[in-house]
């Protein structure tokens, strides 16, 4: 008896092959990996530095001031998991979860690729995702991949030759990017305004904004001599 089998691939091979190996999902499908070593961009092509808040409803905001917006890749299959689970379909199960964590990978990947190719150096704020998983946001923290997105940063920046760094970002949504006061919202009410004015120098803030230049200004402060801003 002759079987036959059908294969594709996720993405065109880039770059020199080097090697390979298998690997079986969740569903029981069979994966082949190639490793390809590929050329880095110059480092004359990446910029100084860049400041990163990670967020829910924005899963990042640099301190350039763009903004990316989650994929919200959990949420949008909620509701077939649900029904999935209700009727006790175990292959319907595994092939939804395999489907949201592939696209969670897949939007991870590329976004820590083109930062690592953008930057010469890169500054994450260390939001602690293991506490916030206790809350009623746990849905959306885990849905976010907040871990993931920060290992691969660190190990791509590695092999980029790009200075990566997690920085504390304590008091970061309500401390003045300009002047430096402690003057944003504050406690739960405070939490709902993304927008604010600083009472001391009269500066308007984007809170995401804000918190992703102050983590940009706390990593330049520890490097000898700085790295210039954005």
């Amino acid at each position: 008896m002759i079987k036959t089998f059908r294969y594709w691939l996720s993405r065109p091979i880039e770059g020199t092959l080097k090697t390979g190996s298998f690997s079986q999902d969740a569903r029981g499908r069979w994966y082949v990996n190639f490793q390809c070593e590929v050329e880095a961009p110059p480092s004359s092509q990446r910029t100084a530095a860049i400041g990163i808040d990670l967020g829910l409803k924005d899963f990042a905001t640099l301190s350039t001031g763009e903004k990316i917006e989650a994929p919200r890749l959990y949420r949008e299959l909620e509701e077939k998991l649900a029904i999935a689970q209700r009727a006790r379909d175990k292959d319907r199960i595994k092939a939804i979860h395999a489907q949201i964590a592939n696209c969670r990978k897949d939007f991870l990947h590329k976004l820590s690729t083109r930062l690592v190719n953008e930057y010469g150096a890169i500054f994450v704020g260390n939001v602690n995702a293991s506490k916030l998983i206790k809350t009623r946001m746990a849905k959306s923290v885990l849905d976010a991949g907040w871990s993931a997105f920060r290992t691969m940063l660190r190990y791509k920046a590695i092999s980029h030759g790009v200075l990566f760094e997690e920085v504390d970002e304590a008091f970061s949504t309500r401390t003045c990017s300009e002047c430096g006061a402690l003057s944003g919202p504050k406690g739960i009410a405070g939490l709902g305004i993304r927008d604010w004015a600083c009472t001391e120098c009269g500066v308007h803030h984007d809170r995401d904004v804000n918190s992703a230049k102050l983590i940009l200004a706390l990593g330049c402060q520890r490097l000898a001599g700085g790295i210039p801003a954005l």
